[in-house]
């Protein structure tokens, strides 16, 4: 499984179009969001192979651009990965790193955590995870 563009060995992987990397995903989410651009499937839609196995954190880079085009720019981002068993604790530094790379601002401006859902629903079965980001955004100078 990949998350925040690192390799986290995992009980299972995710199947998805891209690399499935969820809290990029996310982070994608939330800059189109604070740029009032849509969503992640507005822009690299499942339907479209050019996305086959895409680095997730490519996408990123290019959510970057367009909500730059459009006039803002990232300050801050904090993740929340939803999952019961995956180890976040010993990737944090190299997830908050990769982010912090494809957003361009400083690591000290990433947050990345972890919380379980204690066994309920699909998530707590371990059939899936979830991950959750804000973007703290401005206008472009």
């Amino acid at each position: 499984m990949i998350l925040a563009g690192v390799p986290i060995a995992a009980p299972s992987g995710l199947m998805a179009t891209s690399d499935g990397d969820v809290a990029v995903h996310a982070v994608i989410d939330a800059l189109l969001g604070a740029a009032a651009l849509g969503d992640l499937g507005a822009h690299f839609p499942s339907s479209d192979d050019r996305w086959r196995g895409a680095d997730s954190l490519d996408l990123l880079r290019e959510a970057v651009r367009l909500a730059s085009n459009a006039g803002v720019i990232a300050a801050s981002a904090d993740v929340t990965v939803v999952a019961e068993a995956v180890p976040i604790s010993p990737h944090r530094e190299a997830m908050r790193a990769n982010l912090a790379s494809a957003l361009g601002i400083p690591v000290a401006a990433i947050s990345v955590k972890a919380t379980t859902t204690d066994g309920m629903g699909f998530i707590g079965r371990g059939e899936g995870i979830a991950a959750m980001a804000v973007v703290v955004a401005h206008a472009s100078p």
